[in-house]
């Protein structure tokens, strides 16, 4: 069974293929970020990520018919405010003065297309501790270039991680995709992850 990942983010293509599958790279095509937060500025954190993910997915899935499309987005939720992506070191570097030694949330939607037509809707909450980081490193950090891409200025797989003190919930979920949630949707679809993985990882016979 084909997985298409209907992003390019290189940590989400990581989680799956950490987890024995293979996914079809799909970026997703003509999704206005900023104009749908902004016209479900009244909705629930989760309900804005999860309506990004589902446009994401949505914009692919004609494309690839018969296969599972996976679509995702995570912000960080800080002072009742939904953050993306930084973009800028001069901004990586403001929002981590402000969260460093703090608690917040990262918010994951996802939006799994079934090969039968099936949507299944979920996101995932993690919270997490941010050190309180001297401004020295913050800056460093940002200018790596690596949190310029990254919802919440941070990785936690990568360089981030030396920032980070502690997170409650799920790991895979933080890093933007959680495999939790997509096997959810794919048991939902009477679809067990074995179908999903790649064949050569089941090297020995079965019992």
């Amino acid at each position: 069974m084909q997985i298409v990942l209907a992003s390019s983010s290189p940590s989400r293509v990581s989680v799956l293929r950490s987890a024995g599958v293979e996914p079809l790279i799909c970026p997703p095509e003509g999704v206005d970020e900023d104009a749908l937060l902004e016209q479900l500025a009244q909705r629930s954190p989760e309900e804005r990520v999860c309506a990004l993910a589902r446009a994401k997915a949505q914009s692919v899935a004609h494309r690839h018919p018969g296969a599972v499309v996976i679509g995702g987005d995570s912000m960080l939720l800080i002072d009742g405010e939904l953050q993306g992506k930084p973009h800028t070191v001069e901004v990586a570097v403001a929002r981590w003065l402000a969260q460093r030694g703090r608690t917040a949330q990262l918010v994951s939607g996802h939006c799994v297309l079934g090969p039968e037509g099936q949507e299944y809707v979920e996101a995932s909450t993690t919270t997490l501790s941010f050190a309180d980081v001297p401004e020295k490193d913050i800056v460093a950090y940002a200018r790596t270039g690596e949190p310029l891409g990254c919802a919440g200025a941070f990785t936690l797989e990568a360089m981030g991680g030396w920032f980070i003190d502690r997170i409650e919930g799920d790991p895979s979920g933080v890093i933007g995709l959680s495999l939790p949630v997509v096997r959810r949707a794919l048991y939902s679809f009477d679809i067990p992850v074995a179908a999903v993985m790649r064949p050569e990882l089941l090297v020995h016979p079965a019992p």
